[in-house]
């Protein structure tokens, strides 16, 4: 605690200790014992369920809309099958949200349908979010020109930074498979082997979580802005490219208005869901787990990222 803190009577908990436990089981015991107050950023589907069931914790996704973190399948815009937008629709169509938000996620996330998180003043929820549709898929690739060649249309990759996502893969190769599309996982030896793939464009497809950051500017306008195409990872990795889009982002930017720049914004998100350059699936559903002991758990839209000095222990 530093006395001299500008804010007088202010923070109100003497020290924090801050602890990393990467073994999520003994998190989740921590938690479970008391030996641990307060935890944030829980993303495990099974751990958070686990804990929900504890008398004594809260356990609340509530206070990340400044993060904005979304979970999505990027695609390159730019060679093969995927250049072309009824492919990328199609495989939209015969990847079943329905079944990430069920069995994958178990229950713990939120639909997302555009690149901006679902929190956000801006997100537009009335695009097109693509239900399953395998007939619709299959008849797509039809249409443009991939016809079923034997057992097969066409062979894809698909690529997983970190192993948490490997789930959601090996779920989009079996999807995939469904209406004639091969799907090869490509595992990277480390974090910056995927990293460089990404910022290389050398992939075709890609699980990825990606976050707003509190402001369309920050967080979104670079997975979308021809300017910033292969600029690194968590750049316009997709290769994507259009000049309507370029400028909605651009004028959004200094829109002052906010009725004008909502508006700028909706347009903006009924085009990336039309084109399809990504498709969204998800919010990461990142959880704050507090015992009963904590008083005033920081819950604002930066969850414990934010000044905890008005948290405290009641005993």
């Amino acid at each position: 605690r530093f006395d001299d803190f500008f804010i007088e009577g202010r923070p109100y908990l003497d020290k924090v200790v801050m602890r990393i436990i990467t073994d999520p089981a003994a998190r989740a015991i921590a938690y479970e014992n008391g030996e641990i107050h307060m935890g944030a950023f829980e993303s495990l589907p099974r751990i958070i369920n686990r804990l929900k069931k504890v008398d004594s914790l809260t356990v609340t996704d509530e206070g990340y809309g400044g993060i904005g973190p979304l979970d999505w399948l990027a695609m390159n815009t730019t060679k093969g099958p995927l250049a072309d937008v009824n492919v990328r629709k199609a495989i939209a169509y015969a990847v079943d949200k329905n079944f990430i938000h069920k069995a994958l996620m178990q229950g713990t996330a939120s639909d997302s349908k555009t690149g901006i998180h679902p929190d956000s003043p801006f997100y537009n929820a009335n695009v097109e979010g693509y239900d399953l549709d395998l007939d619709k898929s299959r008849a797509l690739l039809d249409a443009a020109g991939y016809p079923m060649q034997g057992d097969s249309r066409f062979s894809l990759t698909i690529d997983f930074g970190w192993p948490g996502v490997k789930p959601q893969v090996e779920y989009v190769k079996a999807a995939l498979k469904k209406v004639g599309i091969d799907v090869e996982v490509r595992a990277s030896a480390d974090f910056p082997t995927w990293a460089a793939r990404m910022g290389e464009m050398d992939f075709d497809m890609s699980w990825d979580t990606v976050f707003n950051w509190g402001d369309p500017v920050i967080g979104v306008h670079r997975t979308y802005s021809s300017d910033n195409i292969a600029k690194g990872v968590w750049s316009n990795t997709q290769g994507y490219s259009n000049a309507r889009v370029d400028e909605l982002i651009a004028m959004a930017a200094v829109e002052t208005d906010p009725a004008k720049r909502t508006a700028l914004y909706a347009e903006f998100q009924e085009i990336i869901a039309d084109e399809v350059p990504v498709y969204h699936t998800n919010t990461l559903p990142y959880h704050t787990v507090y015992n009963d002991n904590v008083g005033n758990p920081p819950l604002g839209i930066w969850g414990t990222s934010t000044p905890i000095d008005m948290t405290y222990l009641k005993k």
